[in-house]
């Protein structure tokens, strides 16, 4: 419970670094579900979640601030953060 409340501090905050992985380890302890698309798009989908639709970063881990800010956004908007 711990380590996923400091990824959602972290996430909330809108850091400039926030690396995939935690965005995966947070969105999987949420009940998110990632399924691989084509190339490097990703979706996130969970039973009465709202879908995620994202492009995996390559080759940094490090996601770009507006797909971070639009995550964060859309998970305090389902009240799941």
């Amino acid at each position: 419970m711990a380590a996923r409340n400091k990824l959602i501090e972290r996430l909330k905050a809108q850091p400039k670094d926030y690396e995939w992985q935690e965005l995966r380890r947070l969105l999987g302890a949420l009940g998110y579900e990632e399924k691989q698309g084509r190339g490097s798009r990703v979706k996130f989908v969970g039973e009465g979640l709202p879908k995620i639709n994202l492009h995996s970063p390559h080759p940094s881990p490090v996601m770009k601030h507006y797909a971070v800010k639009q995550v964060c956004e859309l998970l305090t908007e389902a009240g799941l953060i």
